[in-house]
């Protein structure tokens, strides 16, 4: 229970950084916006290729450019940190009695609430632009949740390279290195079956495509809850050991100062 309590208090402190800059929410949606209607008026034609299973081009892009946007915003997590790290504040926390699983999971909690916040954003515009959600408010429920557990997974694994190179410039290398290739390794812009084969061999082992196919599968008519448990378990078991790494590397850095 302590925990959870020194967990809360962090996701408190977290969202009321957040609320003295409500800005960043906004700034954050313009590169995904831009993803849904340019790309989805642009590459609208596309589902008249054979072998595209789909009416909507904008419907089946949405869940991919809410995935997209969960990993890309919470990848740069760790930029926060770093911040903290040359302030001072990170330190004054080590002196106190608070566990450092809840400094990161803080961190963590506060990404997957700022990745439901701009989810449902991106829901609402998808639905203004024509797309269609047949899996209803569950469907469109579980997208929301799987997004938040790859946000999470994302925002940890930076909080963990963050703690480790301490430097925003080698950070923001490492999540550009990371983040781009397994964007266009996964199924957000185009249907696997139309994929190369290697491409869609590798987008089975992507998070990315995990977070994809399940979000897409779960709004869709005829849901798959089968598919949409085993790749959120999928993520879940991932965040697990990213949230090891990040509480490894917080440990590390405090043996260090």
């Amino acid at each position: 229970m302590t925990l959870i309590r020194q967990t809360t208090y962090m996701t408190i402190r977290h969202l009321r950084e957040l609320w003295r800059q409500p800005w960043f929410v906004a700034v954050t949606l313009i590169q995904p916006v831009v993803w849904l209607l340019l790309f989805g008026t642009l590459f609208k034609r596309v589902i008249e290729i054979p072998g595209f299973h789909t009416t909507s081009y904008i419907g089946f892009l949405a869940p991919g450019v809410v995935a997209m946007t969960a990993m890309f915003n919470s990848a740069w997590s760790g930029m926060a940190l770093i911040e903290d790290l040359n302030r001072g504040v990170t330190a004054r926390f080590l002196v106190s009695p608070v566990r450092r699983e809840a400094l990161i999971a803080g961190r963590i909690v506060k990404e997957g609430v700022v990745v439901v916040i701009q989810s449902l954003i991106i829901v609402v515009l998808a639905l203004i632009v024509g797309a269609s959600f047949p899996g209803g408010p569950l469907g469109v429920a579980a997208l929301f949740g799987v997004s938040a557990l790859l946000g999470a997974t994302f925002g940890a694994l930076s909080n963990g390279f963050a703690l480790i190179m301490r430097q925003e410039e080698a950070l923001i290398g490492a999540v550009q290195f990371i983040v781009l290739p397994l964007t266009f390794l996964s199924t957000t812009f185009l249907a696997s079956n139309l994929m190369p084969r290697w491409m869609a061999h590798v987008a089975d082992f992507n998070p990315v495509n995990w977070a994809v196919v399940a979000g897409r599968a779960a709004t869709s008519a005829n849901t798959d809850w089968g598919l949409v448990a085993s790749r959120a378990g999928f993520l879940a078991a991932l965040l697990a050991a990213c949230l090891i790494f990040a509480t490894r590397a917080f440990r590390s850095y405090q043996r260090s100062v």
